[in-house]
Order: C-alpha cells, then structure tokens, then sequence
C-alpha cells in the first residue's frame, strides 16, 4: 500500500473512532453519577489513542518517499496496536 492510501486508510479509521467517542459521550451525558465518571475515564483513553493516531497519520504524511519505505512496517505495527487498544476501550463500554 502506498503512503497516500495508508494515510486514507489511518484517516478513515480516526474519523470512526471520534463517530464512537461521539456515541460514548451521549451515553456518558445520560448515565447515573457513577457510570458517568467510567464512561469519562474510558472516553479519555479513548482519545489519547486517537490523538497518537492523528500523530502518526502526520508522520506518515509529512514524511518522504524514501523515509516511507523504511518507516512502513513500524508504522504499520504502531497503528494496529493503537487500533487494538481503542478497541479494547470500546468493549469495556458494552
């Protein structure tokens, strides 16, 4: 996969987690007084992936042909490790 697609692909994926920390939010705005500081600590986790998300998307974007290359399998390794921990944060929520 080029840069450009990888960098579409990262793009879509951080559009659906805010779509999902949207969703959460509302839940959290309605629950009882202690549900809602759970839901509060599971959005903030939540967010602090997708920020490192939107970090490495701009690495990757700003980054050059070459220095693609070579960074690819380690960004590859990163986002789905972040895909996996927003993921597990949206499950201690159902």
């Amino acid at each position: 996969m080029d840069r450009d697609a990888y960098v579409d692909k990262m793009k879509a994926q951080i559009d659906m987690w805010n779509a999902e920390i949207g969703k959460f939010q509302a839940k959290a705005r309605e629950a009882e007084a202690d549900a809602r500081i759970k839901y509060e600590k599971q959005i903030e986790e939540m967010r602090t992936q997708r920020d490192e998300a939107e970090k490495k998307m701009a690495e990757a974007r700003n980054a050059s042909e070459d220095a693609w290359k070579d960074m690819r399998k380690g960004f590859e390794s990163a986002w789905d490790n972040m895909n996996k921990a927003f993921s597990d944060a949206m499950k201690r929520f159902n």
